[in-house]
């Protein structure tokens, strides 16, 4: 095989892995929202949803078991991925039979959320593996579109697990959605089933003595905990925004099937374009100015959607063609953050410590995002939609000031 060909088969084999860890997180960060706003929860509850991103935030507490046991015959990574992609299938499958009517209840809500967390738990372990695959197959001068696939393949899981899914249950029926959901889980297992995963790579035998070396060791390199800062305050204002979108549009008069057809679709392809967009543009103008470019264009489309609430507030009607723009706009700008701050994670991650570099990266993201998440609704209740968004977008702005600082110092960064 060539190394074109070579390359096509690598990011194709990511992209359905990125894909399958899209699909839970678009059901509890895009379609659950305006389900549970459809059953008269207060937005406190909504925004509490956040919580569960819990494995996605936790997952670097297993990230170093993940990159040191496995076995010898699957291979270092498909040793965890295809367990868990079958996990989650099941799963899936057991969601397809709960009753959704329910949701109106506390004991309904608490039982789905549980549901959905086990889901989260599979993808976040998945993820941890998948992302050790992708540091250990692409070369450096291939990370940039391999990491437009990784945020294109997770958006289009959000775009099924989201958009989709709100579509389907609104024209088709909620146990048939999730079913549906499952088996398109199970077929994205086959690629990684027949792929030939190259050698292992572990931490040395010393390394491996103490649990938390695996983290101390990736901070205690040169310029680290500076990068520390970024990862923490990157997305804040992103993450804190985006939580009240669907809300906002449920509360506006829009309908699940216009939420799910004309806005989470249009913008979740609109993030996918931003990813590849970005991702390819990352390679071309640097690592450092890619974060800081498009970090500014993530908190001025941010801060877009208060034009959305303050029509609503005039007592102009919905305009579900502006409100799909800007949403595909916020997205897209999103797509093409993301790709570059992954691009930048994964130069930083260490062969030997591929999994657990990238974990923990991506869960102190999580983390903080994730807590921005919580005080969405209380936030929005407190200033009101237009408001709200506004702060989001000043917040996501001023934070950008770690990034322009910390990057350039990051020898990694300036390729």
């Amino acid at each position: 095989m060539n190394e074109s060909a070579s390359l096509r088969a690598r990011l194709g084999l990511l992209l359905t892995l990125y894909i399958c860890q899209g699909l839970p997180t678009g059901v509890f960060t895009q379609a659950l929202p305006a389900l549970l706003r459809q059953y008269g929860v207060s937005l406190t509850v909504i925004g509490f949803s956040g919580l569960l991103a819990m494995p996605w935030a936790l997952k670097f507490l297993w990230a170093p078991y993940v990159d040191q046991h496995f076995s010898a015959r699957y291979g270092q990574r498909r040793s965890w991925i295809i367990p868990m992609q079958l996990a989650a299938v099941l799963a899936l499958l057991y969601i397809a039979f709960f009753d959704p009517h329910r949701l109106d209840t506390a004991s309904g809500v608490t039982e789905f959320f549980l549901l959905m967390l086990l889901v989260n738990l599979f993808a976040a372990t998945q993820d941890i593996a998948t992302d050790g695959l992708a540091v250990r197959t692409l070369a450096f001068h291939e990370r940039g579109l391999g990491n437009g696939v990784q945020v294109a393949g997770y958006r289009l899981g959000l775009i099924v697990g989201g958009g989709l899914l709100l579509y389907l249950i609104g024209a088709w029926s909620w146990q048939g959605s999730f079913i549906f959901l499952a088996c398109l889980q199970a077929a994205l297992t086959l690629p990684v089933l027949f792929f030939r995963e190259p050698a292992a790579v572990v931490a040395p035998l010393h390394e491996r003595q103490h649990y938390w070396s695996a983290f101390s060791s990736f901070f205690a390199r040169p310029g680290l905990y500076g990068w520390l800062v970024v990862l923490v305050t990157y997305k804040a204002g992103e993450s804190l925004g985006s939580a009240m979108v669907k809300p906002m549009l449920k509360d506006m008069g829009l309908s699940l099937q216009d939420i799910g057809l004309m806005v989470s679709l249009v913008g979740s392809f609109a993030a996918l374009s931003g990813a590849l967009l970005g991702g390819w543009l990352t390679t071309k103008i640097g690592r450092w100015r890619a974060i800081i470019g498009f970090g500014f264009l993530q908190a001025v489309t941010v801060a877009a959607y208060a034009v959305l609430s303050w029509r609503h507030d005039q007592g102009m009607p919905v305009d579900i063609v502006l409100a799909s723009g800007i949403n595909a706009l916020e997205h897209f700008a999103s797509g093409m953050a993301m790709a570059a701050l992954l691009t930048a994670v994964m130069d930083l991650s260490r062969p030997e410590h591929a999994a657990s570099d990238f974990t923990v990266q991506v869960s102190i993201l999580a983390i903080f995002g994730g807590s921005f998440y919580l005080a969405a609704g209380i936030t929005a209740e407190l200033l009101g939609f237009t408001g709200y968004f506004l702060l989001s977008g000043v917040i996501a702005l001023l934070l950008l000031w770690p990034a322009a600082v910390y990057c350039r110092r990051l020898p990694a960064l300036q390729g």
